[in-house]
């Protein structure tokens, strides 16, 4: 442990390979080239959302296993998470795999806390082997969440939208022949309510976890925005980040020059008609298979600072009146 709330690895973990999927709006989007795979029928063959969630995991992790040339049986553990109810996107997808399951909720911070979570079991040598996966659905999210698509409501200018995608991560004790980066530490968040009622706007209601979480990490690995290249969120939007630079500044941090978030950057909100940019386990799990790690191999980034953010309600919570707290874990990701 490191100060508070962080871990800093003796034997950092590697983040060997990895895979991503989205739906036909992401392919669109300005990052569409990156992605592994892309799908022009969102329903990915199923004959429901929740089942073509499920597709989305199972089929992220066999394009990473097809990478490296491994058998499922190779995979001692799997760290998995969604948005939906009981993790079914995650336990339907990934039961064919017969490999030990750790189901994971953290909302939209899933993909940070699953890899938080794998380093840990990784470098502590109780596996040498584990894959990291996250997924969401446009369709399954607001279906859970806000309203049937049929209803065709009108979404504010603060509303975020649920990225169609899924992307899995393979962490190993060695670093093989490419290794696409090393997890030298963590920073699991803590959970916090600032009152936010409104389901529309998750980036404000996901923004004060950001920041407390930056502020306590940076604390606790003595460390200053200037030591990493990038500081990057994952589904805040523009809402979410004027909210975060705000409270940092507080703070008397300044990291307006680091500051990545992305849900800004995976679609191009005015072309798309996507407000005020994307969400979801999905959105940042496929921008940092695709975009963070390449940047971080080619030696542009050589230490970021990964945040994904969630919030955490529930139908029933928000039916009955309650506020909406958020969570944010951080993933100190550097190049071999």
């Amino acid at each position: 442990m490191l100060g508070k709330q962080s871990v800093q690895f003796d034997r950092p973990p590697y983040l060997v390979n990895s895979a991503s999927i989205v739906g036909s709006k992401e392919s669109e989007g300005p990052m569409g080239k990156l992605f592994d795979k892309t799908g022009k029928d969102d329903m990915f063959g199923a004959q429901t959302w929740e089942e073509a969630e499920s597709a989305l995991q199972k089929e992220a992790i066999q394009i990473l296993l097809d990478k490296e040339h491994m058998k499922k049986e190779e995979v001692q553990l799997i760290f998995a998470g969604d948005l939906l109810g009981q993790s079914i996107a995650s336990s339907f997808g990934l039961s064919s795999f017969h490999t030990p399951h750790v189901g994971l909720y953290g909302a939209c911070s899933t993909c940070g806390l699953s890899i938080a979570a794998g380093s840990m079991a990784v470098s502590g040598g109780f596996v040498d082997k584990a894959v990291c996966v996250t997924s969401s659905h446009f369709a399954s999210a607001e279906k859970e969440f806000r309203f049937p698509l049929a209803y065709g409501n009108q979404r504010p200018c603060s509303a975020t939208w649920t990225v169609t995608g899924s992307a899995a991560f393979l962490l190993s004790s060695e670093a093989g022949k490419k290794a696409r980066a090393r997890v030298s530490g963590v920073t699991f968040g803590k959970i916090m309510d600032y009152g936010i009622k409104d389901s529309m706007n998750m980036g404000a209601c996901m923004a004060p976890a950001a920041a407390d979480t930056i502020r306590q990490s940076l604390e606790d690995f003595g460390r200053t925005p200037t030591d990493y290249d990038k500081i990057i969120t994952g589904d805040l939007g523009s809402v979410g980040q004027k909210l975060l630079f705000e409270l940092l500044t507080e703070k008397g941090i300044d990291i307006t020059k680091q500051h990545m978030d992305c849900g800004m950057e995976i679609f191009d909100s005015e072309k798309q008609n996507t407000n005020a940019g994307g969400s979801g386990c999905g959105c940042a799990a496929v921008v940092l298979s695709a975009y963070i790690l390449k940047k971080i191999e080619e030696g542009v980034w050589k230490r970021v600072l990964f945040l994904p953010t969630g919030a955490l309600l529930s139908k029933t919570s928000f039916n009955e009146g309650q506020t909406i707290p958020g969570i944010s874990h951080a993933v100190v990701l550097e190049r071999v």
